[in-house]
């Protein structure tokens, strides 16, 4: 491959991590979330990866870390279809919930493994129906 080929898809990586990390952020602050629990919501990247990223700095995510924001993507589109307010979509992540053995769906996401997020993500989509 080209340098300058090499040099376009870097661009383009860190471009797709910078929009997808803003994002990330913006709804998880929307949540109420500590910066511990973004942390572990994007597979615990080391501390000075993950203020870097805060800033909208630092290397470009992982197709791990990819996958992990794209879940939360979902869970947060899912949320704002099934609730009319936002701050009711916000709320719900934090609620305990039934059918997760009375946990909530955050701690259910905070246990760290990416089922996790998936299975919070299936959940929403049955509920949308």
């Amino acid at each position: 491959m080209s340098a300058l080929l090499q040099q376009a898809a870097a661009t383009d990586e860190q471009k797709k991590s910078t929009v997808a990390l803003k994002t990330f952020f913006k709804i998880t602050e929307g949540w109420n979330l500590k910066a511990e629990q973004q942390k572990i919501l994007l597979g615990d990247p080391p501390r000075s990866t993950f203020y870097k990223w805060k800033k909208g700095e630092g290397p470009a995510i992982s197709r791990d870390t990819l996958e992990r924001i794209s879940y939360i993507l979902g869970i947060y589109k899912a949320l704002r279809i099934l609730f009319p307010t936002e701050e009711q979509a916000n709320a719900w992540p934090g609620k305990p919930n039934r059918d997760f053995d009375g946990e909530s769906a955050l701690a259910v996401m905070l246990k760290g493994s990416m089922i996790n997020l998936a299975d919070v993500r299936r959940y929403l989509d049955y509920m949308r129906g």
